[in-house]
């Protein structure tokens, strides 16, 4: 039965060419946005997955970055961890070089210590971001990943612990003070050093607030243009003996050593500590600070807890010292080797990490693309045929549309 009212054909064809229509819009938005889901509407637990994964992976770079930032840090501390152990090589072989009889101690002990500088300032200035990890125990944690499991996420991070390489010492300059000038002239001047601690003694004291000497502490006169220095030993420490006395002693002899003309270093065991310093006519000072004149100044370091501390108790210029500095540089290079070890590890792992991180980040993206992606190929082929479907559609409908016409003409 035809009808005017009703062209069940025409509805028909026009569902179609709806349906129709809205393949293709969705086709031309997946060649348009390049995913099959792109919205929570297209397939909303598909859309749920895919942004929880896409925000571990924006999370990754950041773990990324941190790893990298690590990396830097410790690199660092290992390159100074082994720089301190080429240096502590070139100190042992200066020790060495000590043991022999014939050579002069005073000039390598000078070496010696310049190279103590230096260790000192690449131990300093070994720093990263304001991180130093090679003049403390510090720790630090950098950040290495995220780990999720059911529904909850924590972080994880690589520990990487500090090596001390710090010599730990404190050097204060200038720091025998007096009411009378640091010199003394050739017209039979005299003053007193007093090597107690303790604030308060006369003339020459030295002055750091503490009254207890530690083994490795050292005195160093600069007299003129020479140098002489002592290190306190355990020995001098050892309950029964004057540690003072000890100090007084040893500095004296350093200074005879010296050989400085005109140039008298008394000590007096009744007088625990002090050295009385003359001078007579015929004194003829290298370096004078005035005429006739010979300035007398100094520095007192403390020897600190750093792990290299012992390094300031290394003194080449006698033989007893010579003999003791080389058993103590074994347990210093000891020290810095196992600390650039230490380093070179950690930064092995976290760069396995970073690579590990970069893989993931690949992978999880990778993930994603399946879930979402659309396959072009695909969308091209169905692209082509709904274009088709449409044109036939479109027929479809025009051909529905032409029956109420086909009705017209059996009245005429």
């Amino acid at each position: 039965m035809s009808s005017i009212l009703t062209n069940n054909s025409a509805m028909v064809a026009l569902q179609t060419m709806k349906s129709i229509n809205k393949s293709m819009s969705m086709t031309q938005s997946e060649i348009s946005t390049g995913k099959s889901v792109s919205t929570a509407k297209d397939n909303a637990a598909v859309w749920a997955i895919s942004k929880t994964m896409e925000s571990d992976v924006s999370s990754f770079k950041g773990i990324s970055d941190s790893l990298n930032l690590g990396s830097s840090t410790i690199s660092v501390a290992r390159q100074a961890a082994e720089t301190v152990t080429d240096l502590l090589t070139q100190v042992k072989t200066k020790i060495v070089a000590a043991q022999q009889d014939n050579v002069d101690r005073n000039k390598i002990q000078t070496d010696v210590v310049q190279l103590q500088k230096q260790i000192e300032s690449v131990v300093g200035a070994a720093q990263f971001n304001g991180l130093n990890m090679v003049n403390n125990s510090n720790s630090v944690d950098i950040l290495s990943s995220l780990d999720r499991s059911a529904g909850s996420v924590t972080a994880s991070s690589i520990s990487v612990s500090g090596q001390n390489l710090s010599t730990g010492s404190y050097v204060k300059n200038d720091v025998f003070v007096a009411g009378t000038a640091s010199s003394i002239s050739t017209d039979a001047d005299t003053f007193v050093m007093n090597l107690d601690k303790a604030s308060g003694a006369s003339d020459f004291t030295i002055q750091d607030g503490a009254n207890a000497w530690t083994a490795g502490d050292k005195i160093s006169l600069n007299i003129g243009s020479k140098t002489a220095s002592y290190t306190v030993s355990a020995n001098d420490l050892a309950t029964g003996n004057s540690t003072i006395d000890l100090i007084a002693a040893g500095l004296k002899n350093s200074i005879d050593s010296l050989g400085i003309t005109g140039l008298t270093v008394g000590y007096d065991s009744g007088n625990p500590g002090q050295l009385t310093f003359a001078t007579g006519d015929g004194l003829t000072p290298t370096t004078p600070a005035a005429a006739n004149d010979l300035t007398i100044t100094g520095q007192y370091t403390n020897a600190g807890s750093g792990g290299l501390a012992a390094l300031n108790t290394i003194d080449v210029s006698t033989k007893t010292g010579a003999a003791t500095a080389l058993g103590n540089i074994e347990g210093l290079l000891s020290t810095a080797i196992d600390a650039a070890a230490a380093f070179g590890s950690a930064q092995s792992r976290i760069e396995i990490q970073t690579s590990f991180v970069s893989k993931l980040s690949d992978a999880l993206k990778s993930g994603i693309g399946t879930m979402v992606d659309a396959d072009m190929e695909e969308t091209s082929a169905r692209l082509q045929a709904l274009q088709v479907q449409q044109q036939l559609a479109t027929q479809s409908l025009s051909m529905a549309n032409q029956q109420p016409q086909n009705i017209l003409s059996l009245f005429r």
